[in-house]
């Protein structure tokens, strides 16, 4: 059922608790946060689960067949459980490790594992069995938070820009906060109160996919592969000549929409240091592609998510913005748990009916509530 506001005369402000598997398919994130939707109180515990490499190699061919993907094909099913199970242990490990009382958290915001966005044709599907999360922790669970947003016109991403303008209440602006994931993704912050966000381009999965493929490793750690090679520019100005630097936001990608512009740019002809050298160059690039759409030049960027963990990314976003680059530690964030936090501020929103996107941040006709609980005693 559709999310509702609280009891009437219920303090809504508590514990709650988000969860997030990203596109880049490196664990499931659980975060608590002390919230209501509005203010921010205590960010509590925090923690991943990785993806066991057989789930998440499943996932990935998931998402490979998710135009044609049957909702009640066996692999799927099977994969959603296993994801479900991991998502159960890791809400019940953050909240022993928080110390917290399980009565004592209002809800989960679950995000489950998106196998395909594809806003213009009004989808975006994201597996994950409520239901059964809410029986194995006995909490109430809010999911689907995009399908609303994208049924009413929307973008259905990025969600986290209402975090995002929560925690930097107090900073100078204007700033920019980049979340580097599968898919990379701006907030925009501006001086008048503005918030702008949308989708800049390829985060890490371009990147994670090339890694894996000429190394068996998952991901670049620590960008050494790519700060090994040499960008080739010929290959990235082909790489961004692609319509979708050009288009107005709002807007959003699925993950492997840029995969077939990769293979036409030549990038299959470099070695695989200078094709992830290429790549890194080619995210930060993205970003700056993003400045024309921005109200005004960001003073200062924070860089979230696991591309701050690349260090050749970081380099060429340094060189690529011209203004300085943080990361979200030197914010005193856990840059790891910001879009699981983000969840949990969600759900606290939507049991409160608040709008969890803006016409600013996915394009929506209006501000738009979203999300639909599962009661554990209906589970």
């Amino acid at each position: 059922m559709a999310a509702k506001p609280h009891a009437a005369g219920r303090d809504p402000f508590g514990w709650h608790l988000g969860m997030m598997s990203g596109t880049s398919l490196d664990g499931v994130d659980a975060a608590l946060v002390e919230t209501d939707g509005e203010r921010l109180g205590r960010l509590g515990a925090s923690l991943t689960v990785p993806l066991p490499s057989g789930l998440r190699r499943r996932l990935r061919a998931l998402m490979e067949r998710a135009e044609t993907l049957a909702a009640d094909a066996p692999e799927l099913v099977s994969a959603e459980a296993e994801l479900t199970v991991l998502h159960a242990e890791a809400a019940k490990a953050v909240i022993a490790r928080a110390g917290v009382a399980a009565g004592e958290v209002r809800a989960i915001g679950f995000h489950g594992q998106t196998l395909l966005h594809r806003p213009k044709a009004r989808r975006t599907w994201q597996i994950g069995d409520a239901r059964a999360l809410a029986a194995a922790t006995g909490l109430p669970v809010v999911h689907d938070f995009r399908s609303a947003d994208v049924a009413a016109g929307g973008e259905g991403a990025p969600l986290v820009p209402l975090f995002h303008a929560a925690l930097l209440c107090q900073a100078e602006r204007p700033i920019a906060v980049l979340n580097l994931g599968g898919v990379g993704n701006v907030t925009f912050l501006g001086l008048g109160g503005e918030l702008l966000a949308f989708d800049t381009g390829p985060g890490n999965a371009l990147l994670d996919d090339w890694t894996l493929r000429h190394t068996g490793h998952a991901y670049d750690s620590g960008g050494r592969l790519a700060a090994s090679g040499r960008a080739d520019e010929a290959v990235l100005e082909r790489l961004l000549a692609h319509p979708y630097f050009a288009r107005t936001p709002p807007k959003s990608l699925d993950r492997l929409d840029f995969r077939e512009a990769a293979g036409q740019a030549g990038l299959d002809r470099l070695a695989p240091a200078d094709g992830a050298a290429t790549l890194a160059a080619f995210t930060a690039r993205a970003v700056a592609a993003a400045l024309p759409h921005l109200p005004s030049p960001p003073r200062r960027w924070v860089v979230c998510g696991g591309g701050r963990h690349n260090r050749a990314i970081l380099r060429c976003l340094v060189e690529a913005l011209g203004a300085p680059v943080s990361t979200a530690e030197d914010e005193g964030w856990d840059g790891d748990a910001i879009e699981a936090q983000a969840f949990a501020f969600l759900a606290a929103r939507s049991l409160r009916g608040l709008p969890l996107s803006l016409p600013g941040t996915t394009g929506v006709p209006r501000p738009m509530p979203g999300g639909r609980v599962v009661l554990p005693h209906t589970a």
